[in-house]
C-alpha cells in the first residue's frame, strides 16, 4: 500500500500513518504511538518512513502543542532497527535506507513543540536513540536502555552524538564501546532520564501530566527555545548569543513580531493570565 493510501483517519482523535504509527489527539496534546507490537517495536524501512511523515505532518499543525511519544507493547518502548530486515539488504540497499532510518530520529528531534518520552520496558539501539531526540524522558524503574549496535559491528548514529552530551563522556563511551545495557536506575543517576516511576501506568501519568502543563504554555516560545538550543550545541557562546540576539534564527524572528509575542507583557500589565493562540 503506498504511504498516501495508508495515512488515514481511523476514528476520531487517530490518524494512522502506514501499518505502524498512529498518532492520536488529546486537545493540544498529540500522542505518537509507536504501534507494531509483534516486533517489540522494531524499526522496519516502513516503520521509519511513518514516523517522519506522522513527525511532518505534527510539526505543520498548529493545534498540535506538545507531543507524547508512546508505545503499545507492554514489554519493550521500542528494540530498535528491525535486525532481520536489515539483514537481507545488499551493501546498496543498506546505504540507500540510512537516510530513511535518520529521517525517523531526526523528525522526532526536530519537532518544534515539546516532546515527551514515556519509555517502558526495552529501550534499545534506535529505541534509545528516539528516546534521546525527545526533550524529556520518563521511564519506568522495569526499563532497559542500551546500545547493542556494536555486537552487530554497526554504529549507533544518533547516540553516538547525543549520548556523551546528556552524560559523563566516559561513561556513554562505555555504553558505546561495549554495548551493556543500563537500567532506568543508572540512567537518572547520570541524569539521562528525567525520572524513574514505578511501573508504566505511573510513567504515562507523570508525561500526560507534564505534557497538560506545556500544552498551557506559548508554543511560539517553545519552538524558538528548541531551535535556539539545537543550534547552539555546535557553537560556541558568544556566537550562539549573536544568534539569540540578532534575531537570525526564524523561530525566534517569527517570535518578536508575533501576537504572542506581547501577550505576554500585556497580561503582565493587566493583571491577568496570558492566552497563547500560537500566532
Amino acid at each position: 500500500m503506498a504511504q498516501q493510501e495508508a495515512d488515514q483517519v481511523v476514528e476520531p482523535g487517530e490518524r494512522r500513518f502506514g501499518e505502524f504509527v498512529a498518532v492520536r489527539r488529546h486537545g493540544y496534546v498529540a500522542e505518537l504511538v509507536l504501534d507494531r507490537p509483534k516486533a517489540m517495536n522494531a524499526v522496519s524501512t516502513d516503520m521509519a518512513r511513518s514516523i517522519a511523515g506522522a513527525c511532518d505532518a505534527l510539526a505543520a499543525d498548529r493545534d498540535a502543542r506538545v507531543v507524547v511519544l508512546t508505545s503499545t507493547h507492554e514489554r519493550a518502548f521500542c528494540v530498535g532497527a528491525d535486525l532481520k530486515e536489515r539483514n537481507s539488504f545488499t551493501d546498496a540497499e543498506l546505504v540507500r535506507q540510512r537516510p530513511l532510518a535518520r529521517s525517523a530520529y531526526t523528525g522526532v528531534l526536530e519537532l518544534p513543540m515539546p516532546t515527551v518520552a514515556a519509555v517502558h520496558g526495552f529501550a534499545l539501539g534506535g529505541g534509545f536513540e528516539l528516546a534521546l531526540s525527545c526533550d524529556l524522558i520518563y521511564a519506568s524503574e522495569a526499563t532497559q536502555f542500551g546500545l547493542p549496535e556494536i555486537n552487530a559491528g554497526t554504529l549507533a548514529d544518533a547516540a553516538t552524538i547525543k549520548l556523551p552530551k546528556r552524560m559523563p563522556y566516559h561513561v556513554a563511551m562505555e555504553l558505546l564501546l561495549t554495548g551493556r545495557w543500563m537500567a532506568a536506575s543508572e540512567a537518572a543517576r547520570w541524569g539521562v532520564v528525567n525520572e524513574v516511576l514505578p511501573d508504566e501506568e505511573s510513567v504515562r501519568a507523570r508525561a500526560w501530566e507534564t505534557a497538560r502543563l506545556l500544552a498551557a504554555g506559548p508554543p511560539l516560545v517553545f519552538a524558538a527555545i528548541k531551535e535556539t538550543a539545537r543550534v547552539a550545541e555546535s557553537l560556541g557562546f558568544q556566537e550562539a548569543m549573536d544568534l539569540v540576539t540578532t534575531s537570525t534564527l526564524p523561530t525566534v524572528a517569527k517570535l518578536y513580531s508575533s501576537e504572542d509575542g506581547l501577550e505576554g507583557f500585556k497580561a503582565f500589565a493587566e493583571k491577568r493570565k496570558p492566552v497563547w493562540k500560537g500566532r
